[in-house]
């Protein structure tokens, strides 16, 4: 896109004016040079086509638009946009975009901001190419009207989309299939809306399963037959592993966009409760363990841990399954607010509330799985809860944007067992002191900080059978580093990382990004797995590592591994190792 400097001075002093008047102080500069590119790049994900169905206002004032224009800017809100500013535009890891905020700026001030993105972490959509000059101009004037409400999705709605496919009286009643279940992988097929099962023994292709669009995570119940999954579109399906070939047996949507499903693990509660927690609306549903029955919806409208005020769209992000009592452990976004919730009896609910810090996101158990350890990332703090008592252990303080997936846990020689994060915006590996019995001095402090290859990191990985702590980074800027993944010794951090260029060993032919990303073990601890992650016309792979070798093992392709990315190992999901 070619400017004169004329006109990019006289579009960068509006920047200046237009941002910190109304968003904050923003970039000078097209470049965002104190901006780290992985959080530029980390974009809210594509939302439902059902979100579409929303009531549309037509906002006097603001400038007009056709109904195909705003129909138009409305996909591409959902698209690129919701996931930071929510779908309200009220405002959650990115700012508030609603008409008192933009109206007064107008068209001109908000292209600016469209151009050239900001250093807080909006990409910048015009100048990256992402959005013609037509579509900034687009979108400039459709963030002056009134925000869209996509409908509400209540019992009504969801038991219209649950589907019994087989019920649990047809099921077998003993595993049907030579698979090693525990060994087997759920990877999820991202922009082909399936995962893949995969034999962890042999390396082959189980079956391919229909699911959601873009699953989110896999999660086992607690005896290792069924295994649940939620797509970014709501749907969850439930799989049943002991059937001859692995298939779904029901499917339910719980909303219109979601995130997060769990099973219930207490003691004499095993697989008898699925929960599952959306974007929009934002609420957490308990279903029946057995056949995805939506039994119990729960709001989590509120008010916000630190302000107090109202929040209209308090999203549902990671939710886990307690080991101390009957109960799911639910983050609620943006309040900041974790919720206990009781399932002993659902018909008269108990929820624990526990206040913590805004933009709660994903967590793990620390090695005795009594305390849960979870980030709130635009707050760059990682909280702990004690899930035996039902309380706010400690809020700690990391670096920028934690991004621990579920984290890791080791061994430190020094300071005894950490759970580990890395970090979206910088470089930086974190391990916090989980022992407050025999390393109490140090318990829930940062205690070491590595450096790996830099920002852009998703997952951290390691096996309790394992001297290595694995380190992926796919969305940094660099490909070198996006295509390859740092490897720690865990007894002797001084010695630096390793670098191993998977993308490289996966051989993939022909243009791609080829983003590594999640290691994963096998049951054994032996192997570890990563995704090669292309376009969803480019090929990808799977890699295999072998842990103790950090040696290439196997490459798995298939022309049905379409962008695989998350991967879940059954028996370590189900049992809360990483």
């Amino acid at each position: 896109m070619k400017k004169s400097l004329i006109t990019r001075w006289t579009r960068l002093t509006i920047a200046g004016v237009l941002t910190c008047a109304a968003v904050g102080v923003y970039a000078k500069s097209a470049d965002h040079p104190d901006t780290p590119e992985s959080e530029m790049r980390y974009k809210g994900a594509p939302v439902p086509k059902e979100l579409q169905a929303s009531k549309d206002v037509m906002t006097p004032g603001a400038p007009p638009l056709t109904e195909a224009e705003f129909a138009k800017a409305k996909q591409i809100y959902f698209e690129r946009c919701a996931g930071c500013h929510g779908v309200l535009r009220k405002g959650a890891t990115g700012k508030p975009l609603t008409p008192d905020v933009t109206l007064p700026k107008g068209t001109d001030y908000l292209k600016v901001f469209i151009d050239y993105g900001s250093p807080a972490g909006m990409p910048n959509w015009g100048t990256s190419g992402d959005f013609t000059p037509e579509e900034v101009e687009l979108m400039a004037k459709y963030l002056q009207h009134e925000p869209p409400v996509p409908p509400e999705f209540g019992m009504e709605e969801m038991k219209a989309t649950w589907k019994l496919l087989v019920p649990p009286e047809k099921r077998p009643t003993k595993k049907q299939n030579n698979y090693n279940v525990e060994n087997i992988f759920s990877v999820t097929l991202r922009d082909s809306g399936q995962i893949a099962l995969i034999d962890g023994d042999t390396k082959e292709i189980i079956n391919i399963v229909d699911t959601g669009y873009a699953v989110h995570i896999s999660r086992f119940s607690t005896s290792g037959r069924y295994l649940f999954v939620i797509g970014r579109d709501a749907r969850i399906n439930m799989i049943d592993l002991w059937m001859k070939q692995p298939d779904n047996v029901a499917e339910l949507k719980i909303g219109l966009e979601a995130r997060s499903v769990e099973t219930s693990k207490y003691k004499g509660y095993e697989d008898k409760y699925a929960i599952g927690g959306s974007y929009w609306p934002p609420q957490y549903v308990i279903m029946d363990g057995a056949t995805l029955e939506p039994l119990k919806i729960v709001s989590t409208r509120g008010y916000t841990v630190d302000t107090q005020e109202y929040h209209p769209e308090p999203r549902v992000a990671a939710i886990v399954a307690s080991h101390e009592h009957p109960e799911f452990i639910v983050n609620v976004k943006e309040t900041g607010k974790i919720l206990m919730v009781n399932y002993e009896d659902i018909d008269n609910l108990k929820v624990t509330t526990i206040g913590a810090a805004r933009f709660l996101h994903d967590g793990g158990w620390d090695s005795t799985h009594r305390y849960f350890l979870t980030a709130a990332n635009k707050s760059n703090k990682v909280a702990v809860i004690d899930s035996k008592e039902d309380t706010l252990t400690a809020l700690v303080d990391v670096t920028e944007i934690p991004h621990p997936g579920r984290g890791a846990n080791l061994k430190d020689p020094k300071y005894g067992p950490v759970w580990v994060t890395s970090a979206l915006g910088n470089e930086n590996i974190t391990a916090i002191a989980t022992d407050p019995k025999r390393h109490k001095d140090h318990a829930w402090k940062v205690v070491r900080t590595l450096k790996g290859q830099g920002g852009g990191s998703l997952f951290v990985k390691t096996h309790p059978k394992s001297s290595n702590l694995w380190v992926d980074t796919p969305l940094n800027p660099d490909a070198k580093v996006s295509q390859s993944v740092a490897v720690f010794d865990v007894k002797n951090f001084d010695k630096g990382f390793e670098v191993l260029p998977i993308a490289e060993w996966a051989g993939i032919k022909g243009e791609g990004p080829k983003r590594v990303v999640q290691p994963e073990y096998n049951k054994a601890g032996d192997e570890v797995w990563f995704s090669v992650w292309s376009g969803k016309d480019e090929e990808s792979a799977i890699v295999i590592v072998d842990d103790k070798t950090r040696k290439l093992k196997k490459v798995i392709k298939d022309k049905r591994l379409v962008t695989p990315t998350g991967k879940f190992n059954v028996y370590n999901t189900m049992n809360d190792i990483y």
